[in-house]
Formats: structure tokens, sequence, C-alpha cells
């Protein structure tokens, strides 16, 4: 479904062009975009010998315009490939493609940058689609080629080229895979040159989609391009529990958007004393429980202390001071002076005035609502008396 998904959106996109609509807004669609806010800005150094081309997936390269074609933002270009040539989109022009290339991987060939043949014509827009309609089935049936000789991978997109005389197919496996039969096989049933390019599971749920478990798509297929480690500290800053199940994301890795907040966690906590410490007073040990960390809040628990266990709230400031007392031998009486019991409770904002918060309105029993009856009814249903 992905797959089509993509092959409509690039024929909307081919439409738009032939038809000259909305050149400027083409490369907008995709999370490769790339907002030129130096569009305006005039200068007197030629900056549109080299553009930006973005393909199909999350591919783009540069190259260079070296007979000096007119280009805007949005139009379809051929481009030099190996072998042959290719079709792509012109996503940026100007001063800001010198600083993207500094971001990306170029291609280089002999040194130099590949080369901007000419604006597609309709001939070469026709053979990229006769192109990209060979992808899901190409697709199909080179995952059985890689079933037939039982190699443990799995070819999760196929790719062709714009001449349709090159395909890239992007594979996700665990370990190293030899699959030097399988590019023969690939090679003699399709009659193209093969690329084979591996991808994490990361990339492959961004290739597939889907939604995540906030209820919008994925980021990975919406606008994440750079994939960064993500580590069970990141939980462990946000004082989230570390359950594999609910810090899995689609693909199985840990999700990205735990390191969304993660610098904000860290710089909240710069000033905050370690929490591996127990508080020690007169009556009892308090051992660490909890935080608020935007609040600046630990919440510690008794233990050994006579009665029922307690909990105490305790700014930050406050538990500094008592592990200074602590390690210069002194113990305080009470941790708070108004008592551990009242130490603990947070005042209630949230009023519950119709108690549709309550977990157990389910279970109570309904109460029975009289109907009143009209006077006049019960006029007509009273019984006459009988006379003796």
């Amino acid at each position: 479904m992905k797959i089509h998904f993509i092959e409509n959106l690039l024929m909307e996109k081919v439409d738009a062009v032939e038809r000259g609509m909305c050149k400027s807004k083409m490369g907008s669609c995709a999370k490769l975009d790339v907002h030129d806010w130096m569009k305006d800005i005039t200068s007197i150094t030629n900056v549109d010998s080299v553009i930006e081309v973005r393909f199909k997936n999350t591919r783009k390269d540069y190259y260079r315009n070296v007979n000096n074609l007119k280009l805007e933002v949005g139009d379809l270009v051929a481009v030099e490939a190996n072998p042959g040539h290719d079709i792509g989109i012109v996503t940026l022009m100007g001063e800001l493609v010198e600083e993207q290339m500094k971001k990306h991987k170029v291609t280089l060939v002999n040194g130099e940058l590949r080369k901007v043949y000419r604006k597609a014509k309709q001939i070469d827009i026709d053979k990229w689609r006769e192109a990209m309609s060979l992808e899901h089935t190409t697709m199909i049936r080179s995952r059985q080629i890689a079933s037939d000789l039982k190699l443990d991978m799995k070819i999760g997109d196929v790719e062709y080229q714009g001449d349709g005389t090159k395909a890239i197919f992007y594979y996700i496996a665990d370990g190293r895979v030899d699959f030097r039969q399988l590019i023969r096989d690939l090679a003699d049933n399709f009659r193209i040159r093969v690329e084979m390019k591996q991808i994490g599971a990361r990339q492959e749920a961004g290739r597939i989609g889907g939604i995540g478990p906030c209820g919008r798509e994925l980021c990975c297929a919406t606008w994440i391009c750079n994939f960064v480690s993500v580590t069970t500290n990141a939980a462990r800053h946000q004082e989230i529990s570390l359950n594999p199940q609910k810090l899995a994301g689609q693909c199985g890795k840990l999700k990205c958007c735990l390191n969304y907040e993660l610098a904000t966690y860290i710089d909240a906590q710069k000033n905050f004393p370690p929490n591996n410490i127990p508080l020690e007073t007169e009556f009892a040990t308090f051992e660490f429980f909890k935080a608020d960390i935007f609040k600046g809040i630990y919440w510690y628990c008794s233990r050994g202390a006579d009665g029922p266990p307690t909990q105490v709230a305790l700014p930050v400031n406050k538990v500094k001071q008592i592990q200074r007392m602590n390690k210069n031998g002194k113990k305080p009486e009470k941790l708070v002076t108004e008592g551990l019991l009242d130490s603990g409770k947070e005042k209630d904002t949230f009023l519950n005035m119709v108690g549709q918060e309550d977990l157990d309105r389910f279970s109570r029993p309904k109460k029975k609502i009289r109907k009143k009856k009209r006077k006049s009814n019960r006029r007509q249903h009273r019984k006459p008396n009988k006379r003796r």
C-alpha cells in the first residue's frame, strides 16, 4: 500500500509539472524538503550552477548545471547516472545548496559533481512512469528469489532508475548476507543492473509508514531524515519506566521521541542532588522513591520506622541541606516542620463535581427515578368504592 501511495504521489507531481501548476510548492510534499530562506537574497556569484535533485524515497543528490538551463524548483530534470540517466525533481537552488552539501553525502565522479543533461521531455517522463509501474511486481518476485536461495534477508522496496536500466533493491538483514548469487538471478530475471542497499529497522519503518501509539503518523515516515541513536539512558533521565513493550516503537527499536525532550530534562537536573543517598532523621531513614523534575521535588519513603511507611515530598534545596547535615554527622528531628503525614500531601486543584473521574462509578447501583404521575391520570385509574 505504501509503494502504491508513493507511485501515485509521484504521478501527481509529474502531472502538476506538465500542467505548469504549483511548481514552487513541489518540494513541500516530501520530508526531505528544505525551506529556502535565502531565496530572496541576490548574489553576484553564479550560485545556480549547482542544484539539489530529489528522487524516490529518501534519496537526493547534487548536480552541476553545466548547460546553464533556466530551472525552477519543481522542474523534472534528466541527470547523469551510472549508467544512463535518471529523472528527479529540483528541490533547492541558490546559496543554500552549498550549505546543504556540507551536511549530506555527495556523489562525485573523478572528483567532480555529476551533470544535469536537460529538462525532462515527455518521452523521458513516459519511460520513467513505465519503470515505476514495474517496481511492485519486481519487489514481490525478488522476495521469492531470495526465499528460494534461503537468504536471511528481507527486500523492503525497489527503486528503478529513470531510464529503466538499473534498479536499487533496499533490504534489511540482521547479519552479513552473501547475495552474489542473488544479484546474478535478479539480473537474469529482470535484465537490469542491480544495486543492493542495506537499510536499518528504522529506515524500513519510515518507508512502510504507520500510526504510532500517540495516534499520529510515524515521525520517521513524515519528517525524520537523520536517525540518532536512542539509549535507555534517555528513559532514565526522564523518570520513565523501563518497560520494553512501551519503550519500543513499530520497528522494534527504542522510540525516537525519547530524545525529543531529553535535553530539557538534563538541563533541569543539572543542580539536582544525587538520589541514591538516603536521608536520615532521628526517628527514621528515608529512601528515594520518585522525582518531579520540572517542579524540583523529590519524593522519599520512610523505611524502618515505627508505624506505616510515609511518603514525603521535599524540594531539592531542602534535600541538599539534609544531605549536608547527614554528611557532618547531624540528623534533623523531622524532614519538614509541619509533620511527616501532611508534608506529602498536595493541594488538589481539580474539583470532581460530577463524579466522572471516579473509578467505581460504573459499579454503583443506579438510583430509582420515581416518575410523578399527573393528577388527572390518577383520577381515571382510581377504582370506585363499592357500597355495601
